[in-house]
């Protein structure tokens, strides 16, 4: 594995996840399946002292540095990073912002691709994940548990014949399975029917987050959709619950939203879209929020075919690319908030001046 002394290497670079090439990918931007797995011999998370996550952390760097297949690996210790190094790596989905903001020895090892990482000490010893681009958990299951086998070769998990994985949070015990799809929603938003369908969504079990999970908020018309326990399901139950039960139904609801708006007011939402797209592109200065809302506009102008010449991977990229500790990065130091307006508009300009509306009948 290789240890960087800084993450240049990833501020260069985009998730394969960002890339859009995935199945249902105008509406999925990506699937991401995480699974919570504990060493036997140490107290859960919360009960380790700091000689208990600095064993953890040795004993793990340890056995992954062992492994042929992983010696491209980058491994992250994030407790060295500073706080723009942690919260780049949280918008980047490489980390959750729960260790991010943690204290204590732990560390995240990452593939090149960004297609999985390892979180070390997070809410359990271990978090596996892997992400794919668009509506593609059975391949990204088939990976992770590849994976997962290949760590539990080397490394003794917590397990209970009886219960399964032992996890800290009683809601993973099981297989420590979490299914995770984010979607881009913007027609059920406009129309004002994403409330309603979310409602119906309760009743079996699963639970709708913003972009960076749990407690987040919803922006840019995102919403990650995941099962809420595991405890008593199979991977395959839970996988076939959010991938072919419930997602299907709320992409489902978004297209015919979306047929909707272009059915009842073509011209209008050509006009909005339009708008969206001349706004981030003059700009002089804009913030995060703002930026969110009109690229969610400018991507589903995209994909409906409303604007020309702008790329769908770009939109995505931009979305991540355009985040504070992103643009911190990419312009190699620390920004103001006003900076970042500035250099978050120069940026856009940079990457959205050729795109235009498409001719419409």
């Amino acid at each position: 594995m290789k240890e960087p002394s800084d993450l240049s290497i990833l501020v260069k670079n985009s998730g394969e996840w960002l890339k859009g090439t995935g199945p249902e990918s105008d509406i999925v931007i990506s699937s991401r399946i995480r699974l919570a797995r504990n060493l036997a011999g140490f107290p859960f998370i919360k009960k380790c002292s700091e000689d208990d996550r600095r064993k953890i952390e040795r004993q793990v760097r340890t056995r992954l540095e062992a492994m042929s297949a992983w010696k491209d690996i980058q491994y992250v210790h994030v407790d060295t990073l500073s706080e723009v190094d942690r919260q780049f790596l949280v918008e980047r989905q490489l980390i959750s912002r729960e260790i991010a903001e943690a204290e204590g020895s732990r560390a995240v090892a990452i593939d090149p691709g960004e297609q999985y990482s390892v979180m070390v000490n997070e809410e359990d010893h271990l978090r596996i994940q892997v992400m794919h681009s668009g509506l593609d958990l059975d391949s990204a299951w088939d990976q992770i548990d590849r994976i997962d086998d290949t760590v539990e070769g080397e490394l003794l998990y917590a397990f209970h014949p009886k219960f399964g994985y032992l996890t800290a949070c009683p809601t993973n015990v099981g297989t420590g399975l979490r299914v995770s799809v984010m979607l881009h929603l913007p027609g059920l938003v406009i129309t004002q029917q994403i409330d309603k369908v979310f409602r119906s969504m309760q009743r079996i079990n699963v639970t709708v987050r913003g972009l960076y999970g749990e407690g987040s908020q919803y922006t840019g018309d995102f919403y990650q959709v995941s099962n809420q326990v595991t405890l008593g399901h199979t991977e395959r139950e839970l996988l076939t619950m959010v991938g072919d039960e419930v997602v299907p139904r709320i992409i489902d609801y978004e297209r015919k939203a979306r047929d909707f708006l272009m059915e009842k007011g073509e011209q209008d939402l050509l006009d909005d879209v339009s708008r969206a797209l001349g706004i981030l592109s003059t700009a002089r200065k804009i913030s995060s929020e703002e930026t969110m809302h009109y690229l969610s506009k400018v991507r589903l102008g995209v994909n409906l075919g409303l604007i020309d010449d702008v790329e769908v991977a770009t939109i995505n990229k931009l979305f991540i690319h355009t985040q504070p500790a992103h643009l911190q990065k990419l312009r190699g130091r620390m920004l103001t908030t006003s900076d970042r307006h500035v250099e978050r508009a120069n940026y856009l300009h940079q990457h959205l001046r050729n795109g235009g509306p498409a001719d419409v009948n």
